[in-house]
C-alpha cells in the first residue's frame, strides 16, 4: 500500500502484478528477481515500464528480514531502540529501452524505547510483512528520533530514483499529459 500511495503521487497510470519471485537477502538481486518475473509473465506494457522493488533494514551491518512473528518484530525493535541503523531500498525499471537499477539509503535513528513502546508499536501489526519489523509511516513515526536521506527510501519506493530512471528511459512523469 505505502509503494502504490508513492507511486500515485508521481501522477503516473500503473496497476499491481504482484510477483511470484523468492525473496533472498539482497534487495537490488530482490527487485530485479521481482521485475524480471512480472515483465516475463505479464509482459512490458507499450510506453510503460515495469517497477521491481525491495527494501532492506541493517543494523551493524546486518540485514534483519522480514520478523516471523510478534516475538521476532519485538526482538528487532528493542534491537534498533536508542540507535541508528540503514535502510536501503532497491528499485529495477525495466522498459522497452533499455533497464535502470538503483539503490538508496537512509539513516534511521530510534528514539530508547520503553517495553510499554514496543508492545504499543507491536500491537499496531505494522512489523508484518515488513523488513525490520517497522513501518515509518504508522506508529513508529513517533518514536524516531530522526532520518538522515531519502525518507521516501525508508517508506520503501525511492521517488527521486524512480522517476530519474523513468526520465533516462524516456517516461518522465513530468514529460506525461492526461
Amino acid at each position: 500500500p505505502q509503494r502504490r500511495a508513492l507511486l500515485a503521487s508521481l501522477g503516473v497510470a500503473f496497476r499491481v502484478v504482484a510477483p511470484r519471485a523468492p525473496e533472498g537477502p539482497d534487495a537490488l538481486e530482490n527487485a530485479r528477481a521481482k521485475a524480471r518475473e512480472v515483465a516475463a509473465r505479464s509482459g512490458i506494457p507499450p510506453g510503460g515500464a515495469v517497477l521491481g522493488a525491495d527494501t532492506e533494514v541493517l543494523a551493524d551491518g546486518q540485514a534483519l528480514g522480514k520478523p516471523a512473528g510478534r516475538d521476532g518484530a519485538g526482538a528487532m525493535l528493542r534491537r534498533l531502540s536508542g540507535r541508528e541503523h540503514v535502510v536501503a531500498t532497491a528499485v529495477v525499471v525495466l522498459a522497452e529501452g533499455g533497464a535502470r537499477e538503483a539503490r538508496e539509503r537512509a539513516r534511521v535513528t530510534f528514539r530508547p524505547l520503553s517495553d510499554e513502546q514496543v508492545e504499543w508499536l507491536l500491537d499496531a501489526g505494522e512489523w508484518r510483512d515488513r523488513a525490520g519489523g517497522y513501518a515509518i509511516q504508522g506508529r513508529a513515526a513517533a518514536v524516531i528520533a530522526g532520518v538522515s536521506g531519502d525518507v521516501t527510501a525508508v517508506v520503501g519506493l525511492p521517488l527521486g530514483a524512480v522517476a530519474a530512471a523513468l526520465a533516462v528511459l524516456g517516461l518522465a512523469p513530468w514529460g506525461r499529459r492526461g
